[in-house]
């Protein structure tokens, strides 16, 4: 019987017996509709193709979208806010670089070294998300809600 180790909001960890295998994401989806969040995320951000990025299950991950007051698009994941940043493709005789939709915040002094992208003394950034290239869309991955809107 696999079991889920999860922190929650509040920093509260608990273990969930998930019964069969092929349950294991909906159970993640339950808890993290409410932000208990399973490990840590990767330094530069988990990466998942482009065509998933208005159709991602944040509750996956224990995160929670929302658009603020001036219409920006974001999400809270462990109580940091991540706006939603789009960069266009570029494709110059120097530099050729695809179009990314990424999910980040400004970096501070407290963050590891290893989560902060961006050159030393100037704007730095942590990533939580980033879609980019071709990939397939990951079924399993999809919010059903936001394919249907």
């Amino acid at each position: 019987m696999p079991i889920l180790h999860l922190t929650g909001p509040l920093g509260t960890s608990i273990s969930v017996d998930v019964p069969e295998e092929r349950e294991l994401l909906s159970v993640l989806r339950r808890y993290g509709r409410q932000g208990w969040t399973s490990g840590d995320l990767p330094a530069g951000g988990l990466s998942l193709p482009l065509a998933m990025a208005d159709t991602f299950d944040w509750a996956l991950i224990g995160a929670r979208p929302y658009t603020s007051p001036d219409g920006e698009q974001a999400v809270i994941y462990k109580g940091q806010s991540y706006k939603r940043r789009e960069l266009d493709e570029v494709d110059t005789k120097k530099i050729k670089l695809p179009r990314i939709v990424k999910y980040s915040r400004g970096a501070r002094p407290t963050d590891p070294l290893n989560l902060k992208e961006g050159e030393e003394g100037g704007v730095q950034y942590v990533t939580l998300i980033s879609f980019r290239g071709g990939g397939r869309v990951i079924e399993a991955y999809v919010d059903t809600a936001a394919v249907s809107k």
